[in-house]
Protein backbone atom coordinates (compact mmCIF):
# COMPACT_ATOMS: atom_id res chain seq x y z
CA UNK A 1 0.00 0.00 0.00
CA UNK A 2 1.39 3.13 -0.99
CA UNK A 3 1.79 5.47 1.81
CA UNK A 4 0.02 8.54 -0.10
CA UNK A 5 -3.32 6.52 -1.19
CA UNK A 6 -4.52 6.03 2.95
CA UNK A 7 -4.67 10.05 3.66
CA UNK A 8 -6.21 10.43 -0.07
CA UNK A 9 -8.80 8.10 0.26
CA UNK A 10 -9.64 8.82 4.24
CA UNK A 11 -9.75 12.60 2.86
CA UNK A 12 -12.01 11.89 0.47
CA UNK A 13 -14.40 9.85 2.36
CA UNK A 14 -14.54 12.64 5.28
CA UNK A 15 -14.97 14.98 2.52
CA UNK A 16 -18.32 13.30 1.53
CA UNK A 17 -19.44 12.68 5.13
CA UNK A 18 -19.15 16.42 5.85
CA UNK A 19 -20.90 17.01 2.77
CA UNK A 20 -23.53 14.78 3.24
CA UNK A 21 -24.13 15.09 6.93
CA UNK A 22 -24.24 18.66 7.65
CA UNK A 23 -27.01 18.90 4.33
CA UNK A 24 -29.42 16.68 6.68
CA UNK A 25 -29.16 18.28 9.69
CA UNK A 26 -29.15 21.49 8.56
CA UNK A 27 -32.34 21.41 6.86
CA UNK A 28 -34.27 21.26 10.19
CA UNK A 29 -32.64 24.92 10.68
CA UNK A 30 -34.96 26.40 8.35
CA UNK A 31 -37.71 27.65 10.20
CA UNK A 32 -40.69 29.84 9.85
CA UNK A 33 -39.08 32.78 10.27
CA UNK A 34 -36.22 32.57 7.46
CA UNK A 35 -39.36 31.26 5.05
CA UNK A 36 -40.63 34.07 3.07
CA UNK A 37 -44.54 33.80 4.00
CA UNK A 38 -47.60 36.49 3.58
CA UNK A 39 -49.19 38.25 6.70
CA UNK A 40 -52.48 39.17 6.56
CA UNK A 41 -52.83 40.62 10.81
CA UNK A 42 -49.69 42.31 11.82
CA UNK A 43 -49.66 43.97 14.65
CA UNK A 44 -49.90 47.12 12.91
CA UNK A 45 -53.26 46.41 11.14
CA UNK A 46 -54.64 45.21 14.42
CA UNK A 47 -53.90 48.74 15.98
CA UNK A 48 -55.37 51.17 13.30
CA UNK A 49 -59.00 48.47 13.48
CA UNK A 50 -58.71 48.92 17.45
CA UNK A 51 -58.47 52.58 16.39
CA UNK A 52 -61.40 52.62 13.54
CA UNK A 53 -63.73 50.52 15.93
CA UNK A 54 -62.86 52.82 19.08
CA UNK A 55 -63.38 55.70 17.04
CA UNK A 56 -66.99 54.76 15.27
CA UNK A 57 -68.17 53.75 19.19
CA UNK A 58 -67.52 56.96 19.77
CA UNK A 59 -69.47 58.80 17.27
CA UNK A 60 -72.67 56.44 17.97
CA UNK A 61 -72.02 57.15 21.55
CA UNK A 62 -71.94 60.79 20.86
CA UNK A 63 -75.01 61.03 18.69
CA UNK A 64 -77.14 58.82 20.86
CA UNK A 65 -76.46 61.11 23.70
CA UNK A 66 -77.91 64.15 21.90
CA UNK A 67 -80.38 62.03 19.99
CA UNK A 68 -84.35 62.59 21.12
CA UNK A 69 -85.31 59.40 20.24
CA UNK A 70 -84.73 57.31 23.50
CA UNK A 71 -88.57 57.18 23.94
CA UNK A 72 -91.52 57.08 21.39
CA UNK A 73 -95.04 57.40 22.67
CA UNK A 74 -98.14 56.87 19.90
CA UNK A 75 -101.61 57.38 21.44
CA UNK A 76 -104.69 55.79 19.91
CA UNK A 77 -106.62 58.33 20.24
CA UNK A 78 -104.78 60.77 18.00
CA UNK A 79 -102.32 58.85 16.08
CA UNK A 80 -101.40 61.44 14.24
CA UNK A 81 -99.34 62.81 16.91
CA UNK A 82 -95.81 60.83 17.94
CA UNK A 83 -94.03 61.92 21.06
CA UNK A 84 -90.61 61.35 21.40
CA UNK A 85 -87.69 62.13 24.24
CA UNK A 86 -84.17 62.01 25.25
CA UNK A 87 -81.83 62.89 27.62
CA UNK A 88 -82.38 66.50 27.01
CA UNK A 89 -85.29 67.32 25.03
CA UNK A 90 -89.18 66.21 23.97
CA UNK A 91 -90.46 66.23 21.05
CA UNK A 92 -93.77 66.22 19.10
CA UNK A 93 -94.27 65.12 15.71
CA UNK A 94 -97.44 66.22 14.32
CA UNK A 95 -98.86 66.44 10.10
CA UNK A 96 -99.36 69.47 10.22
CA UNK A 97 -96.39 71.42 11.92
CA UNK A 98 -93.75 68.88 11.64
CA UNK A 99 -91.33 68.17 14.28
CA UNK A 100 -91.08 70.17 17.09
CA UNK A 101 -88.69 70.02 20.20
CA UNK A 102 -88.71 71.63 24.04
CA UNK A 103 -85.59 71.28 26.20
CA UNK A 104 -86.42 70.07 29.85
CA UNK A 105 -87.32 72.60 31.88
CA UNK A 106 -85.31 71.74 35.37
CA UNK A 107 -82.61 69.18 35.93
CA UNK A 108 -84.26 68.28 38.93
CA UNK A 109 -87.39 67.30 37.75
CA UNK A 110 -85.92 64.56 35.79
CA UNK A 111 -86.55 61.05 36.60
CA UNK A 112 -83.94 59.84 38.36
CA UNK A 113 -82.77 57.15 35.51
CA UNK A 114 -82.49 60.34 33.01
CA UNK A 115 -80.49 62.21 35.35
CA UNK A 116 -77.60 59.48 35.96
CA UNK A 117 -78.10 58.56 32.32
CA UNK A 118 -76.95 62.03 31.49
CA UNK A 119 -73.90 61.98 33.84
CA UNK A 120 -72.52 58.27 32.40
CA UNK A 121 -72.96 59.44 28.74
CA UNK A 122 -71.46 62.54 29.60
CA UNK A 123 -68.38 60.48 30.78
CA UNK A 124 -68.61 57.96 28.12
CA UNK A 125 -67.98 60.75 25.42
CA UNK A 126 -64.89 61.96 27.49
CA UNK A 127 -63.13 58.70 28.39
CA UNK A 128 -63.85 57.67 24.96
CA UNK A 129 -62.06 60.81 23.61
CA UNK A 130 -59.33 60.39 25.87
CA UNK A 131 -58.71 57.04 24.80
CA UNK A 132 -58.00 57.66 21.15
CA UNK A 133 -55.47 60.24 22.39
CA UNK A 134 -53.93 58.32 24.56
CA UNK A 135 -53.23 55.26 21.73
CA UNK A 136 -51.85 58.25 19.33
CA UNK A 137 -48.90 57.61 20.55
CA UNK A 138 -48.49 54.16 21.03
CA UNK A 139 -49.20 53.67 17.76
CA UNK A 140 -46.70 52.21 15.75
CA UNK A 141 -45.84 54.46 12.54
CA UNK A 142 -46.19 57.69 14.25
CA UNK A 143 -43.60 59.36 15.38
CA UNK A 144 -43.70 59.91 19.01
CA UNK A 145 -42.58 57.98 21.56
CA UNK A 146 -39.63 56.91 19.04
CA UNK A 147 -37.59 54.00 20.47
CA UNK A 148 -39.49 53.49 23.88
CA UNK A 149 -41.65 50.49 23.23
CA UNK A 150 -42.61 49.88 26.90
CA UNK A 151 -43.90 53.59 26.89
CA UNK A 152 -45.71 52.75 23.77
CA UNK A 153 -46.98 49.87 25.16
CA UNK A 154 -48.60 51.70 28.61
CA UNK A 155 -50.54 53.96 25.84
CA UNK A 156 -52.26 51.07 24.32
CA UNK A 157 -53.27 49.81 27.42
CA UNK A 158 -54.44 52.74 29.55
CA UNK A 159 -56.59 53.82 25.82
CA UNK A 160 -57.95 49.90 26.13
CA UNK A 161 -58.49 50.54 29.95
CA UNK A 162 -60.78 54.03 28.83
CA UNK A 163 -62.65 52.01 25.93
CA UNK A 164 -64.06 49.79 28.09
CA UNK A 165 -64.78 52.47 30.48
CA UNK A 166 -66.39 53.98 27.58
CA UNK A 167 -68.76 51.08 26.40
CA UNK A 168 -69.41 50.26 29.89
CA UNK A 169 -70.53 53.59 30.52
CA UNK A 170 -72.77 53.70 27.42
CA UNK A 171 -74.61 50.54 28.00
CA UNK A 172 -75.11 50.81 31.74
CA UNK A 173 -77.73 53.96 31.16
CA UNK A 174 -79.28 53.26 27.84
CA UNK A 175 -79.65 49.51 29.72
CA UNK A 176 -81.60 51.28 32.68
CA UNK A 177 -83.55 53.35 30.70
CA UNK A 178 -84.77 49.89 28.54
CA UNK A 179 -85.30 48.30 31.86
CA UNK A 180 -87.60 51.16 33.09
CA UNK A 181 -89.45 51.57 30.07
CA UNK A 182 -90.56 47.82 30.45
CA UNK A 183 -91.42 47.65 33.75
CA UNK A 184 -93.72 50.78 33.43
CA UNK A 185 -95.15 49.19 30.24
CA UNK A 186 -96.74 46.25 31.84
CA UNK A 187 -97.28 47.99 35.43
CA UNK A 188 -101.19 46.80 35.68
CA UNK A 189 -101.85 50.27 37.70
CA UNK A 190 -101.98 52.21 34.38
CA UNK A 191 -105.16 52.09 32.57
CA UNK A 192 -105.33 50.25 29.02
CA UNK A 193 -106.18 53.04 27.12
CA UNK A 194 -102.81 54.98 28.46
CA UNK A 195 -100.23 55.65 26.14
CA UNK A 196 -96.87 53.95 27.50
CA UNK A 197 -93.19 54.91 26.14
CA UNK A 198 -91.82 51.91 24.19
CA UNK A 199 -88.03 51.96 22.65
CA UNK A 200 -86.74 54.19 20.37
CA UNK A 201 -84.13 54.50 17.88
CA UNK A 202 -81.42 55.81 19.87
CA UNK A 203 -81.93 52.70 22.09
CA UNK A 204 -80.47 50.30 19.54
CA UNK A 205 -77.88 52.48 18.89
CA UNK A 206 -76.52 53.27 21.65
CA UNK A 207 -75.93 49.35 22.58
CA UNK A 208 -74.22 49.27 19.23
CA UNK A 209 -72.45 51.75 20.20
CA UNK A 210 -71.44 50.75 23.84
CA UNK A 211 -70.28 47.30 22.22
CA UNK A 212 -68.38 49.02 19.73
CA UNK A 213 -66.45 50.62 22.25
CA UNK A 214 -65.68 47.34 24.10
CA UNK A 215 -64.54 45.89 20.99
CA UNK A 216 -62.05 48.04 20.30
CA UNK A 217 -60.68 48.01 23.69
CA UNK A 218 -60.30 44.49 23.53
CA UNK A 219 -58.46 45.03 19.92
CA UNK A 220 -56.07 47.11 21.75
CA UNK A 221 -55.43 44.76 23.82
CA UNK A 222 -54.66 42.39 21.88
CA UNK A 223 -53.06 44.59 19.50
CA UNK A 224 -50.51 44.73 22.80
CA UNK A 225 -49.91 40.85 23.37
CA UNK A 226 -49.01 40.47 19.45
CA UNK A 227 -46.44 43.24 19.40
CA UNK A 228 -44.81 41.45 22.97
CA UNK A 229 -44.74 38.15 20.91
CA UNK A 230 -43.25 40.39 17.93
CA UNK A 231 -40.59 41.26 20.14
CA UNK A 232 -39.25 38.40 21.86
CA UNK A 233 -35.77 36.53 21.10
CA UNK A 234 -35.92 34.16 18.02
CA UNK A 235 -34.60 30.57 19.41
CA UNK A 236 -32.83 29.90 15.85
CA UNK A 237 -30.55 32.44 14.49
CA UNK A 238 -32.01 33.70 11.53
CA UNK A 239 -28.69 35.70 10.15
CA UNK A 240 -26.88 34.63 7.15
CA UNK A 241 -23.84 34.54 9.07
CA UNK A 242 -25.39 32.80 12.16
CA UNK A 243 -26.50 30.29 10.10
CA UNK A 244 -22.83 29.73 8.61
CA UNK A 245 -21.81 29.59 11.54
CA UNK A 246 -24.34 26.79 13.14
CA UNK A 247 -22.97 24.89 9.86
CA UNK A 248 -19.23 25.08 11.15
CA UNK A 249 -20.07 23.86 14.34
CA UNK A 250 -21.48 20.76 12.75
CA UNK A 251 -19.13 19.66 10.53
CA UNK A 252 -17.13 20.42 13.88
CA UNK A 253 -18.93 18.19 15.70
CA UNK A 254 -18.83 15.36 13.07
CA UNK A 255 -15.54 15.49 12.45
Amino acid sequence: MNGGEFPSRWVGHQSQSVDLLPATQTSTLVTAQQRPKMVFLTTKLMQRTAVFVTFGGLVTSLVTTFLPFWKTMNSDLNEVENWFSGLWHTCLYAEEVGIQCKAFDSIMGLPMDLQVSRVLMSVSVCTGGLALLVVLPGLDGVQVCVGRPRLKRKCLVVGGLLSWVSGLTTLAPVSVVAYTMVVEFWDEGFPDVMPRWEYGEAMFSGWFGGLALLVGGTLFFVAVCMGDFDRRQPSVPSSPQATRGMKNYLKTEVL
